[in-house]
């Protein structure tokens, strides 16, 4: 056999190998794709029955849910047809009652209609009898219906005005008597309704120390550091030989609060030296100024008054370090807003507006630059500067009648400030001093010719002179009272002010016998 035979028998048996492999892959591969099918089959068929199953479970409750929807859809529309069922009963039953109420109003309708036709008879049946009587009437007096009426009435009126004339005496003087104890009431009711506080005469502080080793560090080297705090603080500080105390003398109340404040941080810390001091009394100056807008907040917030300008409220404040004839300002003021408060409102007037005049009305007397305005008029110019109202302006400015009072609020003011500072008691002085100073008021006035009588009133605020009618006239009456006036002015010290009345009286008298 040649090569290329032996080749060509080689390449056709592996062919023939080739195709005996590939028939019998094909015949495994068939036989295994028929089991894949089939199993695959198998398992469609189980899962098409489970999900046959779980669509018929959810169709069931579906329906189950629909069912369970309509039987609450159908009970409410029955609940909703009994309702409607019942209210058709109660209309019905409430046209029946109206009808029967319209047959019931028609009856009663006819019934006044009946009654109305009688008295309609009735009256005319009267007017007949009385035009009857009247001109029987008539024709025995000899008079008209109209002549008689003429003379009852003239009749009538003649005793009706004597009748009022003794009405009207009669109600002048129980009202006169009424007023007097009505005003006596309320004035007193007021005062007992209102605390009143005790009046201290006060120009010195005294400053307790531990020991009086104290007092040569105070005075320090040659008298600088008392020298410094006296010039620092405006008063005059006395070092002597009383124990464990420094005494502080001056008239302003103010000065004296800083200096006690002062030394007592002095001590406190224990450096004294006049630059120290110096410090030290500017801090508290400082100090005090916020107590005093703190003082001024807590008073109006205390007696309700609102609104007042920062400045008005720290002048406030500011009274508190200041007094007239020994009673502390700002107790005053105090003391005044409450009575006004109350005399207002037993008057039938705003108490917050009166509570407000009250507590303003000595603001003059803590002002911040001097002044030759008497404290009631500058007051008055504070209070229109921060634009308060004319009525509490007016009320400032007239509770010492400086001017004309225009409200109501005036005297209200006025009287509540003259209970609060000029009854016995409310002010202190020393009684040598205060009795010797209304002495000497009356002694001045009576050192004129023609006064006859001179009473100093009012704790020495008023001095009412009484001159004769025969010896001095009105042009002179008028020029008296200034004299008296200036010369007072020029010869006494006095706290405040001091008015004075000249009154010039004629009486004459005769005797019946």
């Amino acid at each position: 056999m040649t090569v290329t035979t032996v080749i060509i028998a080689a390449v056709a048996g592996l062919v023939v190998g080739a195709l005996v492999v590939y028939l019998i892959f094909l015949v495994g591969s068939k036989s295994k794709y028929k089991a894949v099918i089939k199993e695959a089959e198998a398992e469609a068929e189980v899962i098409k029955k489970n999900k046959l199953l779980e669509v018929k479970e959810k169709f069931l409750n579906k329906k189950a849910e629909l069912e369970k929807e309509v039987n609450i859809r159908n009970q409410k529309i029955q609940q909703a047809e009994n309702r409607i069922k019942q209210r058709e009963q109660q209309l019905n039953q409430r046209q029946e009652e109206l009808q029967r109420r319209g047959k019931e109003a028609d009856a009663i309708r006819e019934n006044l209609d009946n009654q109305l036709q009688v008295v309609e008879h009735r009256k005319e049946e009267l007017e007949h009898l009385q035009q009857q009587e009247r001109l029987k009437l008539e024709s025995i007096s000899g008079l008209s219906a109209d002549q008689a009426k003429e003379r009852l009435v003239e009749s009538l009126k003649e005793e009706a005005k004597t009748d009022a004339a003794s009405y009207v005496n009669e109600i002048m003087e129980e009202a006169k008597l009424s007023a007097n104890k009505e005003a006596k009431r309320i004035v007193i009711q007021t005062i007992q309704r209102i605390a009143t506080e005790t009046a201290i005469e006060n120009s010195v502080t005294v400053f307790h120390i531990e020991n009086d080793e104290m007092k040569g560090r105070i005075i320090g080297r040659e008298g600088r550091n008392i020298r410094a705090l006296e010039a620092a603080c405006g008063v005059e500080i006395v070092v002597d030989d009383t124990p464990e105390a420094i005494v502080i003398s001056g008239f302003d109340p103010l000065r004296r609060e800083t200096a006690r404040l002062a030394l007592h941080q002095l001590v406190a810390d224990g450096r004294i030296h006049p630059a120290r001091i110096e410090e030290v009394v500017a801090k508290v100056q400082k100090q005090l100024e916020e107590e005093i807008v703190e003082t001024g907040k807590r008073t109006t917030i205390d007696l309700g008054v609102h609104g007042l300008h920062p400045d008005l409220i720290r002048l406030v404040g500011k009274m508190k370090y200041r007094s007239s004839y020994g009673q502390n300002l700002l107790q005053h003021a105090r003391e005044t807003a409450n009575l006004c408060g109350v005399m207002a409102a037993e008057l039938g007037l705003n108490p917050k507006k009166a509570k407000r005049a009250g507590l303003l009305h000595d603001i003059g007397k803590v002002p911040d630059e001097d002044t030759d305005l008497p404290h009631a008029l500058y007051g008055m110019k504070i209070a229109e500067k921060y634009k308060e109202k004319p009525d509490i302006c007016n009320a400032i400015g007239a509770h010492h009648d400086e001017i004309e009072m225009n409200t109501l609020l005036a005297p209200i003011v006025q009287a509540c400030d003259a209970i609060s500072g000029a009854r016995p008691g409310a002010r202190r002085e020393i009684a040598e001093a205060y009795i010797k100073r209304l002495n000497d008021l009356e002694d001045i006035a009576m050192s004129y010719p023609g006064v006859t009588k001179t009473y100093a009133i009012q704790a020495g605020r008023e001095l009412r002179v009484i001159v004769g009618a025969d010896k001095i006239d009105d042009a002179t009456t008028e020029a008296l009272s200034g004299e008296i006036a200036k010369k007072i002015q020029d010869e006494m010290t006095y706290p405040g002010q001091v008015k004075i009345t000249v009154i010039r009286e004629v009486r004459s008298v005769a005797v019946a016998k």
